[in-house]
């Protein structure tokens, strides 16, 4: 297990990362902290009662560059209850780069279920170890709509640092 403390302008929590049972995908998610990669980017999509989602865009809702796509590691085995982190991605269940969300309910629709169509899921990687009430806050911010995008936080609430703990 490995343990990040991520850090923005408004509070700070810290994640504990399954490197056992979703490697591939934590191991994309510590190459893009060890670039410095998460650094002022945005949660940039807040749904209350389902997740917030980040770090793929800039202040500005500016797209930052990722590395190619991972393979989905369905078969993991953890599910999309409140707390956990996941991969975000397109309709490709092979599509994710660096965006993630960070589930605000038991998500089990978001769980795999088959290798096709909706029953692919999304990849669970970790959970909130510490500062699931910040998690909760950032859920409660004022939304708006910018550039192309829902759901929005009024404010931006931007990374200011990631750091792997252990």
């Amino acid at each position: 297990m490995k343990t990040v403390q991520i850090t923005t302008n408004l509070w700070a929590f810290t994640l504990e990362l399954d490197d056992i049972l979703a490697p591939n995908t934590v191991t994309n998610f510590l190459r893009y902290i060890e670039e410095g990669y998460y650094t002022g980017t945005l949660f940039h999509r807040v749904i209350p009662g389902f997740m917030v989602q980040g770090w793929g865009l800039e202040v500005g809702m500016i797209d930052k560059k990722t590395h190619a796509p991972i393979e989905h590691e369905w078969a993991n085995g953890l599910k999309n209850t409140h707390g956990t982190i996941a991969m975000a991605r397109t309709n490709d269940p092979h599509s994710a780069t660096s965006q993630f969300f960070i589930n605000t309910a038991n998500n089990g629709f978001l769980d795999f279920t088959r290798a096709s169509g909706m029953g692919w899921g999304y990849t669970v990687f970790g959970k909130v170890t510490e500062g699931m009430n910040i998690i909760d806050a950032i859920e409660k911010v004022d939304t708006t709509h910018r550039a192309g995008h829902d759901d929005v936080p009024r404010n931006d609430i931007i990374i200011e640092s990631v750091q792997v703990l252990a």
